[in-house]
């Protein structure tokens, strides 16, 4: 077989060239783009519009459908829009049509719309055919002057007609109204701003174009938006208005409203930009279905053409402010407008902030300004032009009858005045005006132009008349007068921004309108601790290191000798160690055996029933590691009060140690050393406390020291590092588990001794008009328990007072400063004592006896000594779990060595293991309840915060 010769290839076409597929991909890609980029999505910064709504603007105006004609179908304005300038379907036509009528998104409507386009719920509006419109009067700010060369014209679609690239706004209609918009790559979010503001920083920024931003932001202090509401904070303005970027916090306009007796409700008047408030308020249905957010028994949409109002009433015990906080936290009554100021500048995209978007507008005004100028100029020199020849016919008027009665048609008469020269002498000085190059002067005498010829020609007899010929003249003058405004307004840029202010002012006092939205200092973040119900909880720790909080009202009161309830669920042979009650919005601080400090609120501690075994605290305090927390103190709500408090702090080998409340202010997640201790010492409890007032300190072996706080006795400490000083001086196996602050009553031993025989016999006479069973009752239980044993000696060596009588103003006196003291032993038994029983000594002695444990069955030792106050009830909790909360008014007040009373029946092997004390409220008392309580170490929302909010015992004597 002959093989072949190569045959060349034919030559390949230039249009067929092949190519890979990604550049083929890349091209076009950035092609389609680029259209969406600049033909679809973005505004144009000049006029701030896209060019859907340009062409909606621009073909309304050329149809006639403007401000001071009849409405007209919507769907006609389409249909035109569609056919010549808009290559795209009719519906997103007449979306962008309706949008720019609607009252809610626009900050100054450009339509205006007749029927039903849509409602802020979400409404679609009707279908164009059956709805009307008309341009705005504000539109024409942004059309005026398009036919006086303003702008540059392209053509449309199929090049049949030609359209406006821009229009001529003659206010920056991009900040008034905002614009959004998705591109390829890129997105567009600007809010509106009011009118009036954005066209006084356009006028300051004329006369001063060095203005800073901060000048600037005075004047336009952040966006304005059409449904109101309130801006929270203005960082996101700044940020916004500086980089072209920045996220604002948009929140509704809620008031709380009493609607009927004991009923309240949150009325929604203004709520954020773009928000649907049908959906909103499925959304907030939806959280009361789902149990999210509790307190609110009905909604309802009470808006009317009066106005926006949105009811949200409340169930009786709801807190208004945490419902609304809530309201804020999980549904759009409080949104997030991430500000992104991207538009088209000279063709390209560029983001802008608030003085760049100013600058584009005024440059681009100024250049309107001057094209108009010069298509203005152009044709009032042909208009002068053709007064010239006016001015030369009338002055040889004869001559020039004679010359057109003799000619034989009208181009003869044309030519033959063309051909003729006239006397110039008049017009010399407006030839020149005029820069008139069709007229050559010679001679004193000049020829007349073809257009000139033709407007004798055209030239009616009336106006041969004096008055007619006047009315030339003077129009010739007043021509030249305009020439001169022009050519000036041309050569000055003076000039031409006084013509810009003239032209804002004028489209301020039209389109200006009142602020909506108000802008607050407030921060708007909010804090989970807004949303948190305020209320009374129950805290409870136990040995194995878990922690709970549980409503206080879940307890309910019983009298004294009942079983209890169980206020935790014990794993094996975990017990509850500590206790306290305290306010959901309480600072706690929680002392570990290491010494470190650590701070949290109570509600950031985990909520669990009472049977619930709670959560482990490692889980709180990561730093713990393997120390326990041996001291808990929840502080006042109010900070106020810490600069006036110090903190004491006892250790189980007794010392004691005085720090300002305020070195604990700030405690960082890892913790704080709060005291250094000695080897084998552990803290037991940290009270707050004042100059002057008493620290008393008991222990497990009924021992007990009370001594005042002076600079003297017990100074304050500078540092954290010290172990700090003896405050009692310990036996043998004993240890320190107490700590109270006493207030401090300057009596003698004569006046002590003498009141508490005077109030005994009183509390006795009292207790004698008591009911005869309770009565039987107490004597019964009195004998049981040596209640009703005398007084016996001091054993500690304090001699007995001898008998005197104390003044009734003294003995009201001291009874008005009286503290009681609980005193609780492991095996239930308890009693109080009047404060006065333990005298005041020197601090670092071996201190007095607290209590006589006369047998292992009334307690082996002393759990708690803290003070009470009358109507208050204590909690007294078992290592097995159990609880019981009494009424302190049922344990009788006796000497302090007595035994005292059965508290709480325990089993064998049972023990009472912390005590602490609640409160009724006024509110419960009045009720005659006592299911509901509250801490009084926590004043209620009603009542000022006072010192009452500190906590005067330790929590090692598990009281607030």
């Amino acid at each position: 077989m002959t093989d072949l010769p190569e045959q060349p290839l034919p030559p390949f076409p230039l249009d067929q060239m092949p190519v890979t597929i990604e550049d083929e991909m890349r091209s076009s890609y950035l092609a389609y783009a680029m259209s969406v980029i600049v033909s679809r999505a973005l505004p144009d910064v000049r006029d701030g519009l896209k060019p859907v709504h340009r062409r909606i603007l621009y073909g309304m105006r050329e149809s006639g459908f403007t401000a001071d004609k009849a409405y007209r179908k919507a769907a006609r304005a389409v249909g035109d829009v569609m056919g010549k300038y808009h290559p795209h379907g009719d519906s997103s036509i007449y979306d962008a049509m309706v949008r720019m009528a609607q009252s809610w998104s626009m900050r100054v409507r450009l339509i205006d719309g007749q029927g039903n386009f849509g409602s802020v719920d979400g409404d679609a509006p009707a279908a164009m055919r059956y709805t009307e419109a008309r341009l705005a009067r504000s539109a024409s700010f942004l059309l005026d002057d398009i036919d006086r060369d303003t702008v540059d014209f392209q053509p449309n679609y199929d090049e049949s007609e030609v359209e406006p690239k821009v229009l001529p706004a003659s206010f920056p209609n991009l900040l008034v109204n905002g614009a959004s918009g998705i591109a390829v790559g890129m997105a567009t979010n600007i809010p509106t701003h009011n009118p009036g503001e954005v066209i006084d920083a356009a006028l300051a920024l004329i006369e001063n174009p060095a203005m800073t931003l901060d000048e600037l932001m005075t004047i336009v202090p952040g966006p304005d938006f059409p449904t109101g509401g309130i801006i929270l904070g203005r960082s996101g303005i700044r940020s916004a208005f500086e980089t072209g970027r920045g996220s604002i916090l948009v929140r509704a306009r809620a008031e709380i409203e009493e609607i009927r007796k004991d009923r309240r409700a949150i009325v929604v008047t203004e709520i954020p930009y773009q928000v649907n408030k049908a959906t909103l308020q499925e959304r907030i249905a939806d959280l009361v279905r789902n149990k999210q957010i509790e307190g609110i028994s009905d909604i309802r949409d009470e808006s009317d053409r009066s106005g926006m109002r949105i009811v949200v009433e409340l169930k009786r015990d709801a807190t208004p402010e945490v419902v609304l906080n809530q309201l804020y936290r999980f549904t759009q009554l409080q949104t997030s407008f991430g500000v992104n100021m991207l538009a088209l500048d000279d063709g390209q995209p560029r983001l802008m902030g608030l003085k760049d978007v100013l600058e584009a507008f005024i440059r681009f005004r100024e250049d309107v300004i001057l094209r108009r100028a010069r298509f203005d100029l152009n044709k009032i020199r042909d208009r002068g032009h053709l007064l010239v020849g006016l001015v030369l016919a009338v002055a040889n008027i004869d001559a020039v009858i004679a010359l057109i009665r003799a000619a034989p048609d009208a181009a003869t008469a044309r030519a033959q005045l063309m051909a003729r020269e006239w006397d110039a002498a008049d017009v010399v000085p407006l030839l020149a005006l005029i820069h008139d190059e069709g007229n050559v002067v010679v001679d004193g005498r000049v020829r007349l132009t073809d257009a000139q010829a033709r407007g004798i020609l055209d030239l009616r007899l009336q106006r041969l008349t004096g008055l007619e010929r006047e009315k030339i003249t003077s129009e010739l003058d007043e021509v030249a007068v305009r020439i001169n405004e022009l050519l000036e307004i041309i050569g000055s840029h003076i000039r031409r921004m006084e013509v810009m202010r003239e032209e804002l002012q004028r489209a301020r006092a039209e389109i200006a309108v009142p602020r909506m939205t108000e802008i607050s200092d407030v921060v708007g973040d909010q804090t989970d601790e807004s949303l948190i119900e305020p209320g009374q909880m129950v805290v409870t720790i136990t040995r194995d290191g878990f922690i709970k909080r549980t409503p206080l009202d879940v307890f309910r009161s019983q009298n004294r000798g009942g079983r209890g309830r169980s206020a935790a669920g014990m794993r094996g042979d975990d017990v509850i160690v500590r206790s306290f009650n305290a306010h959901t919005h309480q600072w706690v601080l929680f002392f570990s055996s290491g010494g470190k400090a650590y701070r949290e609120k109570v509600w950031r501690l985990p909520e669990a029933s009472p049977t619930a075994k709670g959560r482990a605290l490692v889980n709180l305090l990561p730093e713990l590691g393997s120390d326990e927390i041996t001291a808990v103190l929840p502080l006042p709500q109010d900070e106020a009060l810490w600069e006036n408090l110090h903190l004491v702090f006892a250790t189980a080998s007794g010392n004691v140690r005085r720090n300002r409340l305020s070195d604990f202010r700030n405690i960082r997640s890892s913790g704080l050393i709060a005291m250094k201790l000695d080897e084998d010492d552990r803290l037991i409890g940290v009270a707050t406390c004042r100059e002057g007032q008493d620290v008393f300190l008991g222990t497990r072996k009924a021992r007990c020291i009370r001594f005042q706080i002076t600079d003297d006795t017990l100074r304050v400490f500078a540092g954290r590092d010290s172990s700090g000083v003896r405050g009692i001086r310990l036996g043998a196996g004993d240890a320190v588990n107490s700590l109270c602050v006493l207030g401090h009553v300057d009596a003698s031993v004569e006046e002590r001794s003498a009141y508490l025989r005077m109030a005994n016999a009183k509390r006795r006479a009292e207790s004698a008009l008591a009911d005869d069973a309770e009565s039987a009752l107490s004597e019964a239980e009195g004998a049981e328990s040596d209640d009703a044993e005398p007084v016996v000696a001091d054993e500690d060596g304090e001699e007995n007072a001898p008998d005197a009588a104390l003044s009734a103003e003294r003995f009201a006196e001291m009874e008005r400063l009286e503290e009681i003291l609980l005193t609780v032993t492991d095996g239930g038994f308890g009693r109080r004592s009047s404060a006065y029983d333990y005298r005041v000594s020197g601090r670092g002695g071996q201190g007095i006896t607290n209590m006589t444990l006369s047998s292992p069955r009334r307690g082996r030792e002393v759990v708690a000594t803290l003070p009470v106050l009358a109507g208050e009830d204590v909690m007294l909790v078992t290592d097995a779990g159990r609880l019981i909360r009494l009424p302190v008014g049922q344990v009788r007040v006796m000497a302090r060595q007595a035994s005292g009373v059965t508290l709480f029946r325990v089993d064998d092997s049972e023990r009472v293991a912390s005590v602490f004390p609640v409160m009724e409220s006024e509110d419960d008392e009045a009720d005659g309840g006592a299911e509901g309580a509250v801490d009084a170490g926590a004043p209620s929302a009603d009542a000022p915060e006072s010192d009452q909010g500190a906590p005067n015992a330790s929590p090692g004597s598990e009281t607030e």
